[in-house]
């Protein structure tokens, strides 16, 4: 009976801690939509799934460095906020830039490549290194649990961001590109604030 309450509190503390971690990621996804609102059913998958994959890995590198190097991973804690920011804005601005050049109206469409998606994946899931911390009293296996619980969730709640950004896009048609750097730009802010108040 212990065991079993235990698992069922392990997947719920799981599915509220991805849920808030998700956050950043649902942002970026319905940003994502918003730049390209035709995108295929696997373009979603595989974006969300970048999305869900990060989630998951943070966090259990951040288990890994408390039960290994605590120390050094704390000097590292610091600068994520910064590293957060550049890379966000850096995306964010290359879109804002090419929506008010207006160069998906020259035929170019606004297709997130890999380097950059992998790049948001990273930027939007860098903090979640810090669930760690959360998750220092587990053991490995169950760690790896709440980091796949984490997946699932944000994967789910990435899907619906994609979902209302496609929405939203195809009635934004040129402006999308520009709304979608936005919220971008406006996440790495959030986060790096956040960040530097802690």
């Amino acid at each position: 009976m212990i065991g079993l309450s235990f698992d069922i509190s392990l997947i719920l503390n799981s599915a509220v801690l991805g849920a808030g971690l998700a956050m950043d990621a649902f942002s970026v996804s319905l940003a994502d939509g918003l730049n390209e609102p035709g995108m295929t059913r696997k373009r979603k998958v595989t974006i969300a799934g970048v999305f869900a994959f990060f989630q998951a890995l943070m966090p259990l590198l951040g288990w890994l460095c408390i039960h290994t190097v605590a120390e050094h991973f704390a000097a590292f804690e610091k600068a994520v906020p910064y590293i957060a920011l550049v890379l966000l804005a850096y995306i964010g601005g290359r879109m804002l830039y090419g929506g008010i050049r207006k160069k998906e109206e020259a035929g170019q469409t606004g297709r997130l490549t890999a380097a950059a998606l992998i790049t948001q994946g990273i930027a939007t899931s860098i903090d979640a290194l810090s669930a760690g911390f959360t998750i220092a009293g587990y053991g490995f296996a169950q760690a790896l649990i709440s980091a796949l619980i984490i997946s699932a969730v944000t994967y789910i709640i990435c899907r619906a961001g994609l979902y209302l950004g496609i929405k939203a896009g195809t009635k934004l048609s040129g402006k999308a590109r520009i709304f979608g750097g936005l919220i971008l730009i406006g996440i790495g802010l959030e986060i790096f604030i956040k960040g530097i108040m802690k």
